[in-house]
């Protein structure tokens, strides 16, 4: 969630075991231990909640829900063996009044059934009606970013704005802090900063788990679902990778399953289908990412359901390491013109700019059948990057947005260390969300730029600094943070360089712990340091200096800087460049120092400012 007393309302505790504020007797569940790796857990009684005690150090026990004879489903939770770091919770309330037994088999090899038997797993399960709600990890918790009540998340997907509300989903596993049983999560939003967790929109079935894809409404009713049905087309990962269709005629609360999936099948790995109502053409178009080849397909429908695969765009253009993942495809006005161009996501990983994932990006024409790439003076297609940081991938745009908005999110982490980051309740937040445009920089080349969505401005408190017109030199000005709600806290301010190499800004704590952001007019370019901006050590690829270009040429840059507990996002020059960065200090930052090298350079407009909780 977003604020912190709707955090301590809604988020289920995965950071130590959940209570059983209503446990039932032991005789409620029976083990069986069958042999050395598998066990029966019998359910009795009308429980609510199994909470099933995870260790995260295991790897995965396969555990197969038998409800009166029949596997209704299978899921993989890291049954704890010596200690519980938490528990999850399976709900057991749709199969009240029947007889449940989990079948579990792990992994872990056992020399004899004795041994198996003293899992702490076994002894620490429990039922209960009532769980406890209350946030147990507030030193990373995001205050003002959303993140999933427990457990793991990663890309956002199917995004889509009716009447008034903004509906979220999202890669989940409720049942672990790492990468498992993917589900859409979901949450809605009236103004894109409070989110409101909702049930699970679409669970794991016979074809595989559910991972990225879009939704849309279908306004013309072309697919015969309804008149403005909500319809997602996802992959459906099994064995192989497949597409598959599902729609809602109750706004995105719930879906309904085509029992005639899936709509799309290829030879090779293709995913994240992202699709949209071509007014022009008068037919659906779909972006798939063929995630090995490097490359997207596009396809057209009438319907939703049939879909022709028209051309592929990418092969040895852009970035082509890793895989290609998570497209999306819109059309934007170019500032200060009345041109408009289109624009192709490709969200890649590994190959970002600073290694692991980065959000990948395309200028060109869209016919409704094929894109075509602008290319540079020199007849090259250059590589562009929409975030200079380190964490913002799997970015995506919402659809049916009021007011031509283009409005997208991103998931806030990176692949190369996303299930080792210090949190475990939960694991990411996403991204503030961003609207997106495009400009000419000085090179000729359209690029797009992205801000936070004019909602964001609603986050901010009191001024609680403020200064208009500051020469600076080698000695540092020192600005204190808010002390309320450990620093979060959001900044503005304009340099001019003038006669300095660089300019320094440096958030800092009592630990001595502080990132160095840098600006340098000879390159123009703005750098970030997080290698001592606190608990660095989990991953050998978290300490590092990202760097983006500032698009500017006169030494003028202004910026605007979002500081949450565990993340920094910074927006240079209305978006021209920006940098979203994971930052885990030991100790919130306190203090701002700013100061100028090698030169005199001049701030104005510096404005701190505390953000308000709801």
């Amino acid at each position: 969630m977003t604020m912190k007393y709707q955090l301590r309302k809604l988020i289920m505790s995965a950071a130590a075991t959940l209570s059983a504020l209503s446990l039932n007797a032991a005789g409620d569940i029976e083990i069986n231990n069958l042999g050395v790796n598998n066990t029966l857990v019998r359910i009795k009684g009308d429980s609510r909640y199994v909470l099933l005690p995870v260790q995260e150090s295991n790897e995965d026990a396969r555990i197969n829900v038998i409800v009166d004879g029949k596997i209704v489903e299978t899921i993989y939770v890291r049954m704890a063996t010596s200690r519980t770091d938490f528990t999850v919770p399976y709900d057991l309330s749709p199969y009240k009044g029947k007889n449940v037994i989990l079948d579990v088999v792990t992994p872990q090899s056992r020399s004899s059934v004795r041994e198996a038997k003293g899992d702490v797993c076994w002894k620490n399960i429990s039922l209960t009606d009532t769980l406890d709600l209350t946030d147990r990890e507030l030193q990373y918790r995001p205050l003002f970013h959303h993140t999933p009540q427990y457990g793991w998340m990663n890309d956002p997907n199917g995004m889509f704005y009716k009447d008034g509300v903004w509906h979220l989903y999202y890669q989940w596993n409720p049942y672990g802090s790492k990468w498992q049983n993917l589900s859409w999560g979901h949450s809605t939003s009236t103004d894109l900063i409070n989110w409101e967790h909702q049930p699970v929109a679409l669970t794991p079935d016979g074809l595989g788990y559910i991972f990225s894809g879009s939704s849309a409404i279908d306004h013309n009713n072309t697919a015969g679902f309804g008149e403005d049905a909500v319809v997602a087309i996802y992959t459906s990962a099994g064995t192989n990778q497949m597409q598959s269709l599902a729609y809602s005629n109750n706004d995105g609360a719930d879906f309904t399953v085509l029992t005639s999936n899936p709509i799309i099948t290829l030879e090779s790995e293709a995913r994240d289908p992202n699709f949209f109502w071509n007014e022009q053409t008068g037919e659906w178009n779909l972006a798939l990412a063929h995630a090995l080849d490097h490359e997207m397909l596009f396809f057209t429908s009438p319907d939703l359901k049939n879909w022709t695969l028209q051309s592929s765009f990418g092969k040895g253009l852009g970035a082509q390491d890793g895989v290609w993942e998570c497209p999306d495809l819109f059309r934007l006005p170019v500032d200060g013109t009345d041109k408009e161009k289109w624009v192709l996501i490709c969200n890649i990983n590994p190959g970002g700019p600073f290694g692991g994932s980065g959000v990948q990006y395309f200028v060109g024409d869209w016919d409704g059948k094929k894109f075509t790439v602008d290319t540079d003076a020199d007849g090259k297609v250059p590589t562009k990057w929409l975030d200079h940081g380190k964490d913002n991938y799997a970015l995506v745009s919402w659809s049916d947005t009021p007011d031509g908005r283009r409005t997208a999110i991103g998931w806030m982490s990176n692949w190369d260390y996303a299930a080792e980051v210090p949190t475990s309740q939960y694991r990411s937040a996403n991204t503030l969300p961003r609207e997106l445009s495009l400009f000419t920089a000085s090179d000729g080349q359209i690029y797009m730029a992205n801000v936070p969505s004019p909602e964001v401005i609603s986050l901010r408190d009191r001024l609680v600094t403020s200064v208009k017109n500051s020469s600076l030199n080698s000695k540092d000005k020192v600005y204190n943070l808010p002390a309320v709600n450990d620093g979060v806290c959001e900044f503005t301010v304009d340099f001019n360089a003038e006669t300095a190499d660089s300019i320094m800004m440096t958030l800092s704590n009592k630990a001595g712990e502080h990132v160095d952001m840098v600006y340098n007019p000879a390159t123009h370019t703005l750098s970030f340091d997080r290698r001592n901006s606190g608990n660095v050590g989990f991953s050998d690829a978290f300490p590092v200096v990202t760097v983006a270009p500032t698009h500017e040429t006169d030494g003028k840059v202004s910026l605007r800087v979002f500081i949450d507990r565990s993340s920094i996002e910074l927006f240079g020059n209305e978006g021209r460049f920006s940098m979203t960065n994971l930052v885990f200090p030991t100790h919130p930052y306190t203090t701002l120092e700013i100061k100028s090298l090698g030169g005199k350079a001049r701030m104005s407009n510096l404005r701190i400012y505390s953000i308000k909780l709801y």
